[in-house]
């Protein structure tokens, strides 16, 4: 029997839900992150912090929007984006998006909730994943896109500021974009030395990227206070946690129109 992907390969998303705690990850995904903790013991901390952004930024747009589409929505570990806004409202339409089997396979039998979808796609291709949610998600309505530590796994060639725009022209007013993306700035040159040692040997690479480069990923919106920050400190509340020696940077912003 063939399971239509190769289990013997580590994925972003399964090492992810490893170190957050999950269980749905393989041997290969938990040999290569217990590689990365021995290198980078604060990447749980890390782990965390971006996952309680994700916590925080969604109440806020959920309290705002009844849509949402979450690019790179990984394995649903609780609480996910569909349970945290289904909280704040209970009719929002919530929608996933991954490229990996194992996140499809498992969001479909754990996102059961009426209005909840776990859709394939690959955020490197924004214009697909935009028609093949026509019908789905009304883009004449507001939409949240949620772009939580996937735009770091987008290479310089790949665009990430293509893809950002992609979605953004297609955003009605009122809509909400929510970003994370790691940063090199900041942070001390051991951790970097530490993190260039994993890099090397990644699945998918990180690509850490200049604070002004991240901050131009929200080019052509409005932002919401306190802007692009460290992720402990958008909007922190008693489990933000301090801040690692390894930056990720997160924000919210509003589209005010669409742009041309």
């Amino acid at each position: 029997m063939t399971t239509g992907f190769d289990t013997s390969k580590p994925s972003p998303a399964r090492i992810y839900d490893y170190i957050l705690g999950g269980k749905d990850n393989f041997a290969a995904d938990r040999a290569y992150a217990d590689q990365v903790m021995q290198v980078f013991p604060e990447g749980s901390q890390l782990a965390w912090a971006n996952r309680r952004f994700m916590w925080r930024s969604v109440r806020f747009c959920a309290e705002q929007v009844g849509q949402i589409v979450d690019i790179g929505t990984g394995i649903p570990t609780v609480p996910n984006v569909a349970e945290v806004a289904a909280k704040v409202n209970p009719d929002a339409v919530v929608v996933g998006v991954d490229n990996d089997p194992v996140v499809l396979s498992h969001g479909r039998a754990l996102l059961r909730g009426e209005g909840v979808r776990i859709v394939p796609g690959d955020v490197r291709e924004p214009e697909r994943i935009i028609a093949d949610l026509d019908g789905v998600v009304d883009w004449s309505k507001p939409v949240a896109l949620v772009l939580i530590a996937v735009l770091h796994f987008v290479s310089d060639e790949e665009d990430p500021h293509r893809v950002v725009a992609a979605f953004r022209e297609r955003l009605a007013p009122g809509s909400l974009l929510v970003a994370s993306h790691a940063t090199f700035e900041g942070v001390s040159g051991p951790t970097l030395e530490r993190i260039g040692n994993v890099n090397a040997k990644a699945p998918v690479p990180l690509r850490l990227r200049p604070v002004a480069e991240i901050e131009s990923l929200f080019a052509g919106t409005e932002l919401v206070e306190p802007g692009v920050v460290d992720v402990n400190l958008w909007h922190p509340d008693e489990e933000s946690g301090p801040r690692v020696d390894l930056r990720v940077l997160g924000g919210v912003a509003r589209i005010s129109r669409n742009i041309t």
